[in-house]
């Protein structure tokens, strides 16, 4: 038990007696940070914009529900959830991986939807550094782990990205996100109907056998980590990705029957809490109650206690609220046309109790009842106003170092372990199961899925720079929100949404909870200035999760870590463009000012000075107006290729663009920066502040900079591609930096599995 002596007394304040175990187990979980956001739910509903004319669904599903296209009179919406499975991958990285991926899309299936593919944003410690054996082996298990459930599941990996720092050391972050379409007239929301008040309501648990796997799970993730402490291996789930995939088709089945008997459902995914968390969140969404019958429940031991069959967080099941009448009916779909408990011993779909008037959740056990309690004050019965502190300041920054070898640094900015090519990572993963992929890792900004049977393309991009939210929390939130919609605009897609996972340290530290609060304002500004040029709203967030005590016994706190992804639209995909340069003699288009600010840059990281300093300044309506022009000019069909300037800077975008995705590069750029006279280089070439480079065919940079002209954008014409496999730089008549294609291949594709073998 992780409840706190007054948190016990509270409940039994609350409920007018004291607790049983079952119940206390119930509150331990579903008080727990991650169940209850106690701590945080209050700051994120005063910042973040979560609504907009195309939101069907924003926070309080299971997903995010976003409109995407009407095509053929059909309404497509995109539907999107987000997690942390942090502390079970640093415990068990294989398995804690593979379980943080089978979460998030069943999260995503139970809203009716199809899952069309997953990311992943990893955060690991230094594989150089003196926990190195641990790192490497966390950092291989994990990979492992995601594409041995996401490969044998048959959902596409669809973009992700991996970052190192010694922050991580004791505490590795691993977000996962699903994807899915469905008809917005198919969704499924996380609630028992309305209806239930009129016609009588079975509750189903169908899945694997409920065990103790994972009991304690939410909890776990809910305090600090002490591996070979109090932290226990049992509370791990473990996954099996092939059971899904008959579960996930005979759900299908079992939809399309309900959908044809015109009856509505509630729908939950059984994930932290296991059976207690999902009855009583699918009931209390919707103002009921349910009566429980625990021995109904199919585990695997006869054993089991009535804490465990109620609290265990066993892998691959779902809750399912139907009309009593058709109960018989689901079970025999599930049981005998699909044959569950041949495909897994043990494994079913079992009515386990009734919806009920009243709103309490009651469980039975061996005939006695061992749970009653108001489903109010299980889902929201507590909350904290933590205390800030802001930090003490750094110290002012040194005057700006000069890079006496620009070529060296260019080098080690490629090759720096962050910034380096992830090949290695992503060619572990499947990313063209189900035939739907446009664009593939490595091969844009934004890896790019189009709708079966239209034309429409879902563009997708995760980020966040634990360096710049070091530095200044709240820039470092608005920096990693620009990057992902600038990554989604790169491939010509306009953003309709964002989700974000906010991983921090113990918010029981006011420091923490600041760089928190400071963060959440980052995000909300950002999204509110980053206005979706279709319909002139903020773009709003309408999935996300927040992960606390991301620290060890004896360890720091993680950076602030916020994890932003991007998803935008295109009404026709084949207007996506890749980085790769395409045809010689093209043009250089650079949009946007070089803006100074090296701190938390990768040049500095790539020769390990942490030097404090000024962040690149955001001028969100100048990042609004670039993001526009670039949809624009790919839409029209103007834009060759194009790459947005982030991590590394212009050099790095110029180089990547030169080498390609994949490597599949063979051209060169001469790039002149006369643009800019008098500026430092250091700033022209390895500043992080926004913008884009476009390859623009000759005939065409008229009409581009005209574009950009007409929206206010800053455009300056940098040079041309050559056939030559090269990047040449010049300013004011001199060479100031000369990289063969070799030379940038080397420092780009093979640091990564040098580093981290």
């Amino acid at each position: 038990m992780h409840l706190s002596a007054e948190e016990a007394h509270r409940i039994k304040s609350l409920i007018g007696r004291n607790p049983s175990l079952a119940e206390l187990f119930i509150f331990d979980i579903m008080w727990s940070e991650h169940c209850s956001y106690k701590s945080s739910r209050h700051v994120l509903k005063q910042y973040l914009p979560t609504e907009g004319s195309r939101v069907v669904l924003g926070p309080g599903e299971d997903a995010g529900v976003v409109r995407l296209a009407r095509v053929d009179g059909v309404s497509y919406v995109l539907v999107v959830a987000h997690e942390s499975h942090n502390h079970p991958s640093q415990m068990l990285p294989v398995e804690g991986a593979a379980t943080g991926i089978g979460g998030i899309v069943r999260d995503v299936y139970c809203m009716g939807a199809d899952v069309v593919g997953v990311m992943n944003a990893l955060r690991f410690g230094d594989p150089s550094g003196p926990k190195a054996e641990t790192v490497k082996e966390i950092c291989a298990g994990v990979v492992r782990g995601i594409w041995e459930y996401g490969n044998a599941l048959g959902v596409p990996n669809v973009g992700g990205d991996v970052f190192f720092d010694k922050g991580y050391d004791d505490n590795c972050l691993v977000n996962v996100i699903a994807i899915g379409v469905a008809r917005e007239d198919e969704i499924i929301r996380s609630r028992v109907p309305g209806v239930a008040a009129t016609e009588p309501y079975d509750i189903i648990i169908v899945g694997k056998p409920t065990d103790m796997s994972g009991l304690g799970g939410a909890t776990l993730a809910s305090r600090i980590l002490d591996v070979g402490g109090d932290s226990k291996l049992s509370e791990v789930q473990l996954p099996d990705p092939f059971l899904k995939r008959v579960l996930t088709e005979a759900t299908k089945a079992v939809l399309a029957f309900l959908r044809e008997a015109g009856v509505e459902l509630g729908y939950k995914d059984l994930g932290a809490g296991g059976i207690a968390c999902a009855v009583s969140e699918v009931v209390g969404a919707g103002g009921f109650g349910a009566d429980i019958d625990l021995g109904s429940v199919h585990t695997a031991s006869d054993s089991m206690e009535a804490y465990g069959i109620a609290c265990s967080e066993t892998q691959e099941r779902y809750c399912l609220a139907v009309p009593s009448r058709l109960s018989g009916k689901v079970l025999t779909i599930y049981n005998e046309d699909y044959e569950l408990p041949h495909i897994y011993r043990g494994a079913r779909a079992s009515v386990v109790g009734k919806v009920t008037r009243a709103t309490d959740l009651v469980m039975r056990h061996r005939g006695q009842v061992v749970v009653n309690l108001p489903v109010e004050i299980v889902n929201r019965g507590i909350s904290y106003e933590r205390e800030m502190r802001r930090r003490p300041a750094a110290a002012p920054a040194a005057e700006e170092r000069d890079v006496t070898d620009i070529k060296a640094a260019a080098l080690g900015v490629l090759g720096l372990l962050s910034n380096c090519s992830k090949q290695y990572v992503y060619r572990h993963y499947d990313s063209e199961v189900k035939g739907l992929s446009v664009l593939k890792p490595g091969e844009a900004d934004a890896c790019v899925v189009c709708i079966a049977g239209t034309s429409v393309g879902i563009a997708t991009s995760v980020d966040g720079n634990p360096r710049y939210s070091r530095v200044n929390p709240y820039l470092g939130a608005i920096h990693a929100v620009c990057e992902s919609v600038r990554n989604v605009a790169a491939v010509g897609a306009i953003p309709v949404t964002l989700t974000d996972c906010l991983n921090f340290g113990n918010p029981e530290d006011a420091y923490v909870f600041q760089d928190f609060v400071d963060t959440v304002k980052g995000i909300g500004d950002a999204a509110r200035g980053l206005r979706s040029h279709d319909t002139g709203e903020s773009i709003p967030i309408t999935s996300g999760n927040v992960s606390f005590y991301n620290e060890s016994r004896g360890g720091a706190a993680v950076p602030p870590s916020p994890i932003i992804a991007c998803y935008g639209v295109l009404a026709d995909y084949s207007v996506a463009v890749g980085i790769c340069l395409k045809e010689a003699g093209s043009e250089l288009v650079l949009l946007g000012e070089r803006k100074p600010g090296l701190a938390g840059s990768a040049l500095w990281a790539s020769m390990g000075i942490e030097t404090p300093g000024m962040l690149p300044e955001v001028d969100l309506d100048e990042e609004n107006r670039a993001i526009h022009a670039v949809t624009e000019i790919i839409d029209r069909r103007l834009a060759l290729a194009s790459h947005d300037i982030s991590e590394g800077g212009l050099v790095t975008a110029l180089a990547e663009m030169v080498i390609g995705g994949w490597g599949a590069g063979t051209l060169g750029a001469d790039v002149s920066l006369d643009f800019a006279r008098g500026r430092r280089l250091e700033d022209l070439l390895f500043s992080e502040s926004g913008g884009f480079v476009l390859e623009v065919p000759p005939g065409q940079v008229g009409e581009a900079i005209a574009i950009c002209e007409k929206l206010g954008v800053k455009a300056h014409r940098l040079g041309r591609t050559v056939r030559e496999h090269r990047l040449a730089v010049t300013s004011a008549g001199r060479t100031v930096l000369r990289l063969d294609g070799s030379e940038m291949r080397q420092a780009f594709f093979e640091t990564y599995e040098k580093s981290t073998r």
